[in-house]
């Protein structure tokens, strides 16, 4: 779990205009998701100011201040800026009042800005700042985007994980993480994974060592992170062990409130496990859309058996 981002990762991610304070960026920190709009506190009432927070100014809040006098504004301005205000943020092209220059100089608070709406870079940056702040599991496995969905592979040590995401990687596929992703909660629906800083874009081959998949395979090859769509377990195959053969053993695995749909697959010496992902991968996303060939085998046999049992019938 990060805790914290800077301001200036904040500019650089979300795209902001730096106006004021371009020296403080790299030193001051954000530790909270929330943004403040902080209309109550232009009307001087400060028991609750939320002064840790980004404070974003829009239409509303600079047309209100503009009804106030220069002393006024200035005073308000001043109680606003404090030293842990990580920044404020002007939208719209709103010009900067002069006033807020002067106490965001005075008590080093980095004044931003964008042309985008109010509601657009509130949600930019609250989708930055939740992301890069939230609590963080570490899960030991591979994760591969196969056709735009997100699949985590797992299983035991020596597996052939590993060896299976290369062998995709050279199917067109892309890679996110390998060994060890850091998972997290982004909504109420959606897991996203990614791979540890120190990770970035590599891949470890048993008999090889590191290989920079980047390097090898370029740019196309790789992703940052990626929602975490199904899990795909590899299992080694052993004669009495009972394995899901028409796919509609429905399992899950819980990461935080999310519920992410798993199916397990048997590993056995001579298997091509990356096109079964793959096909799982598509398979997935075909029943995702409504289509389930389960149960048109289903509906299938059973039409087979009244076939079966009305020319019986007639037989007899």
């Amino acid at each position: 779990m990060a805790e914290s981002v800077t301001v200036a990762d904040l500019v650089k991610n979300t795209r902001l205009d730096v106006y004021h304070g371009a020296k403080l960026l790299a030193d001051k920190e954000i530790t909270i998701s929330d943004i403040s709009r902080p209309g109550l506190a232009l009307t001087g009432y400060f028991n609750y100011y939320p002064r840790e927070r980004v404070q974003l100014l829009g239409k509303t809040e600079t047309a209100y201040s503009k009804n106030m006098s220069h002393d006024e504004r200035l005073m308000i301005f001043r109680k606003m800026c404090q030293m842990t205000t990580p920044a404020f943020v002007i939208s719209t092209g709103l010009p900067v009042p002069e006033e807020l220059v002067q106490a965001g100089e005075e008590n080093s608070v980095p004044i931003l800005g964008t042309k985008m709406t109010s509601s657009r870079i509130l949600s930019n940056m609250t989708n930055y700042l939740e992301g890069k702040l939230a609590e963080r599991q570490s899960v030991h496995g591979v994760l591969v985007d196969i056709y735009g969905l997100g699949v985590l592979i797992t299983g035991d040590s020596g597996v052939g994980k590993s060896e299976t995401a290369l062998e995709l990687v050279k199917r067109g596929h892309r890679l996110i993480a390998d060994d060890r992703v850091d998972v997290y909660q982004q909504d109420e629906q959606t897991l996203v994974g990614e791979a540890p800083k120190i990770l970035n874009h590599l891949l470890e081959i048993r008999g090889i060592g590191i290989i920079d998949v980047m390097n090898l395979f370029g740019a196309g090859a790789v992703r940052q992170d990626t929602d975490i769509d199904l899990i795909v377990h590899l299992e080694s195959w052993t004669p009495d062990k009972q394995f899901d053969r028409l796919g509609n053993g429905e399992q899950s695995r819980k990461f935080f409130d999310v519920e992410v749909p798993e199916i397990s697959i048997p590993v056995k010496t001579g298997r091509n496990l990356a096109i079964i992902i793959e096909a799982a991968a598509m398979n997935f996303r075909a029943e995702s859309m409504g289509y389930d060939a389960t149960k048109v085998f289903d509906d299938n046999l059973n039409s087979l058996i009244k076939e079966n049992s009305a020319h019986d019938s007639h037989k007899h």
